[in-house]
């Protein structure tokens, strides 16, 4: 059996900070609280519309809240990050051929951002 210590390098809590590409993985992956709040509120929402106007009312005026229109507004924020991370990164994950060709990875984005905007645009004519 050997007597060697191995070499652990010292790694400290701020590590991250010192590269660009790190600071804005962190700050993509921080915006999941925003994302599981606003979940939250939707589920206790959903409970509200089972128990009865009077709670259904009393959530409505919760989500008026300054306070909890922030934090949608946030997790708007971060979703839409979200998505132009993984649209762009789409086109190297899974390259797309047409007739043997490789399609224009703008082309692909754009898809994808079109896709987003008709659907919303279905759920805005429907609710």
């Amino acid at each position: 059996m050997s007597n060697r210590k191995p070499y652990v390098r010292e790694v400290k809590r701020t590590w991250w900070k010192d590269h660009p590409f790190y600071r804005f993985y962190m700050l993509r992956e921080a915006t999941v609280l925003p994302l599981v709040l606003f979940t939250l509120f939707l589920t206790f929402g959903l409970g509200a519309l089972v128990k009865g106007p009077e709670s259904w009312e009393a959530w409505l005026a919760f989500m008026a809240n300054p306070v909890v229109v922030g934090i949608n507004i946030v997790a708007l924020a971060g979703s839409l990050l979200h998505a132009h991370t993984f649209f762009s990164m789409m086109p190297q994950v899974m390259p797309i051929r047409l007739k043997g060709k490789p399609v224009d990875k703008k082309i692909i984005v754009l898809t994808q951002w079109a896709a987003v905007a008709f659907i919303s645009l279905i759920v805005l004519i429907v609710v």
